[in-house]
């Protein structure tokens, strides 16, 4: 096949035309050929009120079949796409439509509501994602395209729309294909310029590494406004032939557990939160039983009952998948032991926006835990510091995969891509001698000790994080003194009818028995308790730079 990202798609649609490729999770599904439909009249739309390539459209809304037949009519028409991550503020999904140039609004009907158009002066119009209609048309064209849609679409096609009729635009490997932008704060938003090479080698990847076949299931749980959902469970899976459920709400344990006995997909790609709720909500507390810790110390009983509880983990995400691969942000290190431990078939790969997003990945069998996979295909990666298997030193790789650069932001650029096309990642590790790379933390993130001590913060909040009830946790200096902001599991406390002063009892304890693991230069001096889930990132990682004060 030609080096062509289009291709893939287009070859997608055209080899699976009769199978379902999209269903919303208790909703209704699009076939291929209903895919390929309703791009064709978007792509009428398009060219009717004059929107030509390489011009900006956003897209925002929560996962759906309409999101995803509207994000691919945007790529395969040649303009630029725009995610925007629905749970963003209004003024922050208003900043980056502005700031992204775009000319069309795609918008889901919950978001809407929410939006002020006055505040997006220079769209040509809001078009909403579910049925094509016109929320807000400033031109003439467009309002007459959308008047005259079906009318249009069937004088193109007077005899029935067929697979004979795809024919979609040609990318070029340096083409901007989408901006996708890394937060939604004003200040912080840099837009990530993706090409069309960054998507064809991760499509690529993918067919090389994970080997899904046309019928196969999958559950999206992640955003698509993000890179990691976007590439691993729509992107891959659609040219693949694959049937994708979107959950369409928030992917709460209860119902995510619902989907897997559903659906029964055959990969699962989630980030380290999700996997920890389900292990830590319904197959933890079986084996914390004083008769379960006896039982588990009895090596040959042991293995028989580390095969239980394998096969009833495996049930839970289905029973039916080849592996789990983990990804977006640092994993819980007890959950990591306890699944390695039964033998459970996961994998954790590294990425970020700028490779669009995979750089590291090795397949389970080969796997080696606490580490995030091997450089990827067409992908150099390496760790500088004078003897990278021992000493952290900063990754930056260089490769196919890597951004063109953050639009219209020339000087930040340049903070992280070199002349050379060697990427800095803000991330620090160390590399063994077999090519593994081991995460330590963010360089952005490190404190020094009193005598100029390297502090990662991360390390300190996994073991904080394994102490009894906790959900998650950030550590600060605050004058020279490490702090740690803790968010209680509440549920749990209250469950076992534990009030507000036992609970602070309780992180006292946790901050003493904590102290015992730690160095003296990187222990904590006291603790701070939030009464709310700490802010989030699309990747699920904590916005750090939220929670600068204690």
């Amino acid at each position: 096949m030609e080096q062509s990202f289009i291709a893939f798609i287009e070859n997608g649609i055209k080899e699976h035309w009769n199978l379902d490729a999209l269903t919303d999770y208790n909703g209704a599904t699009l076939q291929y050929r209903d895919v390929a439909r309703k791009i064709e009249k978007l792509h009428i739309m398009f060219e009717a009120s004059g929107v030509i390539k390489g011009d900006k459209i956003a897209i925002c809304g929560r996962n759906s079949s309409y999101w995803g037949a509207a994000f691919l009519a945007i790529l395969t028409y040649g303009a630029v796409a725009v995610p925007i991550l629905h749970e963003f503020k209004a003024e922050n999904i208003h900043h980056l439509v502005n700031h992204s140039d775009a000319k069309i609004l795609l918008v889901g009907d919950m978001v809407w509501p929410e939006l002020d158009e006055k505040e997006m002066p220079n769209l040509e119009g809001v078009i909403l994602i579910n049925d094509y209609s016109l929320l807000v048309s400033r031109t003439q064209k467009l309002t007459y395209a959308r008047e005259h849609l079906n009318e249009m679409f069937g004088k193109k096609y007077p005899k029935n729309f067929r697979v004979e009729h795809i024919h979609y635009h040609k990318d070029q490997p340096d083409e901007l294909a989408l901006i996708n932008y890394t937060s939604g704060t004003t200040s912080l938003s840099k837009g990530v310029m993706i090409p069309y090479r960054a998507l064809y080698s991760n499509t690529l990847f993918a067919y090389e590494a994970l080997k899904l076949h046309p019928g196969d299931k999958l559950v999206s749980m992640l955003p698509m406004a993000h890179m990691y959902g976007l590439a691993f469970e729509f992107i891959y899976e659609f040219s693949v032939g694959c049937h994708i459920y979107f959950l369409t709400r928030v992917p709460s344990p209860k119902i995510i557990f619902q989907a897997f006995a559903e659906v029964k997909p055959n990969i699962v790609i989630a980030v380290p939160l999700i996997i920890e709720k389900i292990i830590k909500k319904s197959v933890l507390p079986k084996l914390q039983t004083p008769t379960m810790k006896i039982l588990l110390k009895v090596p040959i009983i042991n293995d028989k009952i580390k095969a239980a509880v394998r096969e009833q983990v495996i049930s839970a995400f289905g029973g039916n998948f080849y592996e789990v691969i983990i990804g977006g942000a640092a994993f819980n290190p007890d959950v990591e032991n306890f699944l390695k431990m039964i033998d459970f078939p996961y994998t954790v790969g590294y990425g970020m926006t700028e490779c669009a997003p995979i750089i590291c990945y090795e397949d389970w069998q080969k796997f080696a835990p606490g580490s995030c996979g091997k450089g990827v295909p067409r992908m150099e990666v390496k760790v500088l510091s004078p003897g990278p298997e021992n000493e952290v030193g900063e990754i930056v790789c260089k490769g196919m995969n890597v951004m063109l650069g953050y639009y219209k932001n020339p000087e930040a650029t340049r903070e992280v891509l070199d002349e050379e096309g060697w990427l800095r990642t803000g991330d620090l590790g160390i590399k063994d001698a077999e090519g593994n790379i081991y995460i330590k933390g963010r360089s952005k993130n490190m404190l020094l000790g009193p005598s100029g001590q390297n502090i990662y913060p991360e390390e300190i909040e996994e073991k904080l994080n394994s102490l009894p009830y906790v959900s998650e946790s950030i550590v600060i200096q605050k004058d020279d003194k490490l702090v740690a902001l803790i968010y209680p599991d509440y549920e749990e406390a209250t469950a076992q009818g534990f009030n507000e002063e036992a609970i602070e009892r309780i992180m006292e304890e946790n901050r003493i028995t904590l102290n015992t693991y730690l160095p003296a230069y990187s222990q904590i001096t006291r603790t701070k308790i939030y009464k709310e889930e700490f802010e989030k990132t699309p990747k699920k990682s904590i916005k750090r730079f939220l929670y600068k004060d204690a």
